[in-house]
């Protein structure tokens, strides 16, 4: 397409003894895997994109003031989503390269890049070019191709809508002509990619003669559960309100895409619950290992439960990301500190599995954090809570020891250093990445990394799609033609009973619209912070809807001096308010993100997004 000028340029410039010609790069599997792995050193590690990891772009999060007005979050926050564009802070669209510096791996440009070496391996198998492979061979090379082609066009579509669907190598001296072709018909595009990735991929390398040469080293790779859980993703978003109504359009799915989607994901699930792959959910003792790890020698998070994970340099995670979730007074961060919202803390219900409104909850104001979701004590910093485990010997001991975190408090008196909100997020750190307990330092190893899908996810995400699909709360999705076992709500519920959370209340499932609300809800506590919400607001059309479009606070006063022997789950407090910060004024065309220029002038049939 020419979106890659810079690398191309940059290719021809290369020595003459660096080029291997496709004879010999494509010949045999060894070569031609060479050749497809530079394909995953265009993942963009989400959690690692920047120093400081600001990729929670929803009503979950919320900068402090002053040096975050850099990131392209506060920018967003304020209508300006041209701010990613050329972005050296955002993932979205920057320099990039297939090196190994985390800073240049990006969604536009090596999308682009990554479908024409696709296009290329593809072109190369089909005139018969790996002719020293087993047939097991040539299936893992095309299968890893196929994803890859689809995957690329599932960030690209997710961001910024319909694109011209490049199936073959573009001759360079070509005009460009390929129009713009709508979400749905990229969608069917890309799920034809995914099913045949599906069918050509063994569902564990390790488990095949050709993976036995890497065996113990092929986690990160393409295999059959990848691909099916994005063809399930992809056939859910394209039945998703806004892929389906557009953005001025209603609140409703298409029950076609919905059905095919909960089908696709049944079919991964039976096999994942009969013991034929390698992911299954982790114990919730083990909950934080799915994003963060310590003292274990770099070692990659996510275990059984990671299903999409790039490539991740594990020392590249103590600077600065681990250092911009507490108070940059006790953290040592660059006074960038990232907030979870007091309106997302709110979607942390209570045990019994009850949101907070609900007037059988047992919330109280009087006791806002007892008895809640035992997800709240893993993600979330609140009031009176020990943070400082070891000496403090600076004088500081009464403003860092306890999370003060009542109005006025140390944690919270300081919107340019401090908490905006109330709260800190704990999810991606232990407390004692700070000054004093230094667990954030080079040497416990501290690795930080996001997967793009993990199980818990494709459960949420079958429960979505099931309802949706098939119509009710109770409905099921299908393996070759017949029910699979779970219903939506059991598969929320699973996800619920791993934390300890009561299930889904009866009173939910008298209608749909009662059960999707509950569904979001698990969506937003479940993966949180991990970068789901601002694309799940999007295709839910709500990006634009109050409460959705606020950010708020929480304040209090304690009822009581803190005791710090007591369960401080049963703290009292007093004037418990909440307020609003930030109001997002957004509109229509905030839904999809705007094209760069230089792009747009291509030629007349690659238009700009309307509104921008």
């Amino acid at each position: 397409m020419g979106f890659g000028a810079v690398s191309c340029t940059s290719y021809l410039d290369r020595a003459p003894e660096s080029v291997v010609s496709d004879v010999v790069a494509f010949k045999n599997f060894k070569n031609f895997q060479g050749f497809t792995e530079e394909l995953y050193m265009m993942i963009p590690d989400i959690a690692k994109n920047y120093w400081v990891g600001d990729f929670n772009w929803g009503e979950d999060e919320i900068l402090t003031l002053g040096n975050g007005n850099g990131y392209f979050g506060y920018a967003l926050d304020r209508g300006n989503f041209r701010a990613h564009i050329n972005n050296g802070m955002c993932y979205l669209d920057r320099s990039w390269d297939t090196g190994t510096d985390r800073m240049k791996k990006t969604i536009w440009g090596a999308s682009w890049a990554g479908i024409r070496k696709c296009n290329m391996g593809l072109d190369a198998l089909d005139k018969g070019m790996m002719t020293d492979a087993t047939q097991e061979q040539r299936d893992i090379i095309a299968g890893q191709l196929y994803f890859f082609r689809a995957w690329f066009y599932f960030n690209l579509t997710n961001y910024w809508g319909g694109m011209p669907y490049i199936d073959k190598v573009l001759p360079g001296d070509q005009k460009l002509t390929l129009p713009r072709e709508t979400y749905q018909e990229n969608a069917v595009k890309m799920a034809a990619d995914f099913r045949k990735a599906a069918d050509l991929l063994p569902i564990d390398w390790d488990k095949t003669a050709t993976g036995s040469a890497t065996m113990g080293a092929n986690a990160l790779r393409v295999n059959k559960i990848w691909a099916l859980g994005y063809l399930g993703k992809t056939w859910l978003w394209a039945g998703s309100p806004l892929m389906v109504n557009g953005p001025k359009g209603p609140k409703t799915y298409g029950a076609d895409q919905c059905k095919k989607a909960a089908d696709a994901f049944a079919e991964l699930l039976n096999l994942v619950e009969s013991g034929q792959t390698q992911y299954s959910l982790v114990t919730f003792d083990k909950y934080s290992s799915l994003f963060f790890t310590i003292q274990q020698n770099w070692l990659m998070p996510g275990g059984s439960e990671a299903i999409v994970r790039g490539p991740t340099y594990g020392a590249d995670s103590r600077w600065r990301q681990n250092q911009s979730y507490l108070p940059q007074g006790m953290s040592g961060g660059d006074n960038i500190m990232l907030c979870p919202t007091a309106n997302y803390v709110n979607y942390y219900g209570m045990a019994n599995g009850l949101p907070l409104d609900d007037s059988e909850s047992g919330f109280s104001k009087s006791q806002p954090w007892k008895d809640r979701d035992p997800r709240f004590y893993n993600d979330i910093v609140y009031d009176g809570i020990k943070v400082v485990k070891g000496t403090i010997n600076d004088g500081q001991e009464d403003l860092w020891r306890y999370a003060n975190l009542y109005t006025g408090g140390s944690y919270a008196n300081d919107e340019r250093s401090n908490s905006r909100t109330g709260y800190c997020n704990r999810k991606f750190i232990t407390l004692g990445c700070n000054r004093y307990d230094n667990e954030g330092d080079y040497g416990f190893n501290m690795h930080i990394a996001l997967s793009y899908l993990r199980l818990a996810d494709v459960y949420l995400m079958y429960a979505e799609s099931a309802a949706e699909g098939y119509g009710s709360p109770t409905s099921k999705g299908k393996v070759n033609g017949s029910d699979y076992g779970l219903t939506a709500v059991d598969a929320i519920n699973k996800i619920r009973a791993r934390a300890g959370v009561g299930n889904v209340n009866a009173k939910y499932l008298t209608s749909l619209d009662k059960f999707m609300g509950e569904v979001r809800r698990e969506r937003a506590v479940e993966l949180a912070f991990e970068a789901h919400r601002f694309n799940d607001l999007r295709r839910w059309l709500l990006l634009t809807e109050y409460p959705y479009n606020i950010k708020t606070r929480q304040d209090f006063d304690r009822a009581a001096p803190l005791n710090t022997a007591a369960d401080t789950k049963l703290n009292s407090v007093v004037n418990f308010r909440e307020t609003t910060l930030f109001t997002r004024n957004f509109d229509s065309k905030h839904y999809w993100m705007p094209i760069k220029d230089n792009d747009v002038y291509l030629y007349s049939d690659f238009p700009q997004n309307p509104g921008w």
